[in-house]
């Protein structure tokens, strides 16, 4: 039944990653029908963000307070009917205003479903619980690039996911009973059953300090924490702007832009699949240096003056370099900072990456919308430079740490 029961659990995470990347893709459509400007995206995008940021600090007393089924299926409620919202949007007014509990929704599935996962299954299931965002994630531009091609409809595309959204709600509803049962089932089994919790060891205290450490303090927490930022402010740039991108520099028309920004969201999602494979023989360093090299590798095929489909064999790249870095980074937290330290890192590496989401992308719409979106390429391998830079520092500091002890 708990393995079963993972299948509830994918399609929630699903239906998080939909919304994600429905919105760089119908953009350059949706911007003149609306009367917007190039930025406008990132000022939606910011608000997204910083409701899930706020979701994400009050979801652990939420789920306290009512459990991870009810937390989920209220935060896909919140969604579904905001999507329906923006399919019936007159103004830009209106979508910054669906734009907030959108947000919200998000943040708080997200925070629920990785600590359930977290706690109640094997660790390799969290890569592959991040692939089935990338499921959807890399779902929403085809279904919008679909209802672009045949119906001249960004509307529909929206509404189609909602639909989607109302469905999985139906389903979260009916099986809502099932949650505290399979809690309870591994709460008897205990740690060592045959779903033992990824991190398992987080319930022993801090080394020497009682688990009183101020963990900001802690060498290489910073740097972490700088690597994140620039990791989802990379990973949502390249989704909201790729397209935009190929339409107004690399001349491409709207659906065929929106289907390759698909396929980069693809290679996130096989790249994670993959990957819960690859962690039982490969560590996570070498899988993050690895995933860091590649993307570098896309952004360098995206920025060279080289055919358009290098273009697409570039995202695709980013979003195969992509994949194991972020479960990668997650994973490494308690290993790498003490595992009486972890609960609060992830607490806050995650508000960090949602800050990266918020702020980043909008940062680079305003650029691009008093220079060029040009400079696309360039803003992706300089996230990149950047990322790849404080994850090294980062390792840097673990190897003197081992070195003296």
């Amino acid at each position: 039944m708990a393995t079963w029961f993972l299948t509830i659990i994918y399609l929630a995470f699903i239906s998080l990653g939909l919304p994600d990347s429905l919105l760089g893709s119908a953009w350059p459509v949706m911007r003149p029908e609306l009367g917007a400007s190039l930025g406008s995206a990132g000022l939606i995008t910011m608000i997204i963000a910083g409701g899930t940021i706020v979701s994400s600090l009050f979801s652990g007393k939420m789920t306290e307070l009512l459990g991870t089924g009810k937390i989920t299926l209220i935060s896909c409620l919140m969604t579904a009917g905001a999507l329906y919202g923006f399919s019936a949007a007159p103004s830009l007014f209106w979508l910054i205003v669906l734009a907030i509990p959108l947000g919200l929704g998000a943040g708080a599935v997200d925070a629920a479903l990785n600590h359930y996962v977290a706690t109640h299954y094997k660790a390799h299931h969290m890569s592959w619980l991040h692939c089935f965002w990338g499921v959807g994630a890399t779902m929403g531009p085809i279904i919008m690039s679909y209802y672009i091609a045949e119906h001249n409809s960004w509307r529909s595309g929206y509404g189609a996911v909602s639909l989607i959204q109302f469905g999985l709600v139906i389903i979260l509803l009916v099986t809502l009973p099932l949650w505290g049962k399979i809690a309870a089932i591994h709460k008897q089994s205990g740690a060592s059953g045959s779903h033992e919790p990824a991190n398992s060891e987080e319930e022993a205290p801090a080394a020497g300090n009682g688990g009183r450490v101020n963990v900001l303090q802690i060498k290489g927490v910073k740097n972490t924490l700088i690597a994140f930022l620039f990791y989802c402010g990379l990973e949502l740039t390249v989704g909201l702007w790729g397209a935009s991108y190929l339409v107004g520099v690399r001349g491409l028309n709207a659906q065929t832009a929106a289907a390759w920004v698909s396929l980069y969201y693809a290679g996130i999602t096989v790249g994670r699949l993959i990957t819960g494979f690859i962690t039982l023989k490969v560590s996570n360093l070498v899988l993050i240096r690895t995933g860091q090299l590649t993307a570098m590798a896309g952004g360098l095929l995206i920025l060279l003056p080289l055919p358009d489909y290098f273009a697409l064999a570039g995202l695709i790249l980013i979003g195969i370099g992509l994949a194991p870095i972020y479960p990668g980074l997650l994973h490494e937290t308690p290993a790498r900072f003490g595992a009486g330290n972890s609960s609060r890192l992830m607490g806050y590496q995650m508000a960090v990456a949602y800050t990266g989401s918020t702020l980043l992308p909008p940062l680079f719409g305003l650029i691009a919308t008093r220079t060029s979106v040009a400079i696309f390429p360039v803003a992706v391998i300089l996230f990149l430079v950047f990322m790849f830079l404080s994850a090294e520092s980062v390792n840097r500091v673990i190897r003197k740490k081992q070195a003296a002890g």
